[in-house]
């Protein structure tokens, strides 16, 4: 049974027993956020991350999220991509695609990934202007409070170096604050060339959730969580703290493992 309750102010975790019950609650989650905000804007606007996260969309692609899903509404986004071929093994874009989206029906000229022909640079600033565009004809919100694009959700992942994105600790695309989408050929981890969106779009999102899985990040889920003190190192997944919107942490319980008593006890 999912356990649920609020650590600090705007976020909300939820802990799972299983994999299975996790990815059932998140496609619950996503669905139910899909046709709140279809209601409300008439098109649904979401940016995914890669790793185990898009295999764990996979439950959006069967009874009843199939039927029920207003498809045809959404438009989808990556928040960071590989700078590699759409068919290569390291691809986002092949991963989404062969666990997930070949098995829903959008409409293709509604999925917006970058064009993998281009420098890591080029591809950047290209898919910021996409991004811009559909922001000026109001099919991507826009920040009430910046000038940044608000997505209606974000979903990320975190790797065991904390990083979201491709948002890497103690790097410089950190601090960038000007750009939605900025580029990195420097990657500690492969492949080097990469896009990202930067911190103050992801921050801009209407909703955020990060979904974490498996012991091996149980002291990174710790750090970015629980209230460790100013001597905790630069953690990125610690920085997600949406303004004027909501964080959610979908978490199993060998991830959850490490969180402080005040946390596992809040339900």
């Amino acid at each position: 049974m999912a356990l649920s309750g609020a650590r600090r102010d705007g976020m909300e975790l939820r802990i799972h027993e299983s994999l299975e019950e996790l990815s059932t609650d998140l496609a619950d989650y996503i669905s139910d956020l899909s046709e709140a905000t279809i209601k409300e804007r008439g098109t649904f606007c979401i940016a995914i991350s890669g790793g185990s996260l898009v295999s764990l969309m996979r439950t959006l692609s069967q009874a009843p999220y199939i039927k029920t899903i207003e498809w045809a509404k959404w438009h989808i986004f990556w928040v960071d991509e590989r700078v590699v071929a759409k068919n290569h093994a390291d691809s986002n874009y092949k991963l989404a695609k062969d666990n997930f989206l070949s098995k829903i029906p959008f409409i293709p000229s509604h999925l917006h990934s970058i064009n993998d022909s281009l420098t890591a640079e080029k591809a950047a600033n290209e898919y910021e202007f996409v991004i811009r565009q559909l922001v000026r004809t109001r099919v991507v919100g826009v920040s009430e409070i910046s000038d940044c694009p608000r997505f209606d959700l974000i979903l990320l992942g975190m790797g065991c170096d904390g990083h979201v994105a491709s948002l890497f600790p103690n790097h410089s695309v950190l601090d960038e604050e000007n750009e939605w989408v900025s580029y990195i050929i420097d990657s500690p981890k492969p492949p080097p060339e990469r896009i990202t969106f930067t911190l103050p779009v992801i921050q801009s999102s209407a909703n955020v959730a990060v979904v974490v899985t498996g012991s091996n990040k149980a002291d990174m889920v710790h750090l970015a969580i629980d209230d460790v003190g100013p001597e905790c190192p630069s953690v990125p997944a610690k920085m997600i703290q949406p303004i004027n919107g909501k964080l959610l942490w979908f978490l199993d319980e060998p991830a959850a493992s490490k969180l402080g008593g005040a946390t596992q006890n809040s339900v």
